[in-house]
């Protein structure tokens, strides 16, 4: 992936993570698309193309936690403020290593018809594909410092019967031979952050992207 964050992220996706010190990490962007926050335990990682000590003066004046400042909203009101961008949520990131052989699932790659979480997949990712299965889809792209990332979907009447687990592990055999999955999942949507780790990704931190304009 060839950045200091896409070195950071393959280090944490085999559970080797920054020092719990206490302390932020503040790197430049790997590409313009992508800046954020990352929250690992007891150890932050800001990117931004930003001067690290602005970066650093907003956390210093926070009256807060300082476990807790990255993701304090005033800090990412400041951030979001000071770069244009916007953000969604703040969500629970996971890894997953891949899986050899085909999904033990029947999909067909759509490649003339595009899903509506499709659009949304490009805006924030490269390379993507999308794969549909009876009742849902699964979406793998190159999203931030290059990593792949994992999203699925699954139609209202197929809930809660497993699909969701089973796409999201579909997802682990897609990926090329030897890179990690990642995979984002809102803090609040319980039935999202079930299925994935019942497929076997695992927590690893706190993420907030920035959206460019």
């Amino acid at each position: 992936m060839g950045s200091e964050l896409a070195e950071l992220l393959e280090a944490a996706a085999v559970g080797r993570f920054p020092s719990p010190d206490g302390g932020t990490t503040v790197l430049p962007q790997p590409g313009d698309r992508d800046a954020g926050v990352i929250a690992f335990t007891a150890h932050s990682v800001v990117f931004t193309d930003e001067d690290p000590r602005w970066v650093r003066g907003i956390l210093a004046a926070l009256d807060c936690d300082r476990l807790a400042a990255t993701m304090h909203p005033r800090f990412l009101g400041a951030l979001l403020e000071r770069t244009g961008r916007s953000m969604d949520t703040i969500d629970l990131l996971t890894v997953a290593s891949p899986l050899a052989g085909a999904p033990p699932l029947r999909l067909t790659e759509l490649t003339d018809l595009a899903h509506p979480r499709e659009a949304r997949a490009r805006q924030r990712r490269d390379d993507v594909r999308v794969w549909a299965a009876d009742g849902g889809v699964v979406i793998l792209g190159r999203g931030v410092a290059g990593r792949w990332e994992a999203a699925i979907e699954v139609d209202e009447g197929r809930r809660e019967a497993g699909l969701g687990r089973a796409l999201a592990r579909a997802a682990r055999h897609l990926a090329p031979t030897g890179q990690p999955v990642w995979a984002q999942q809102a803090a609040g949507n319980a039935r999202s952050v079930r299925a994935f780790q019942a497929a076997g990704f695992r927590p690893v931190g706190a993420e907030a992207l920035l959206l460019a304009p």
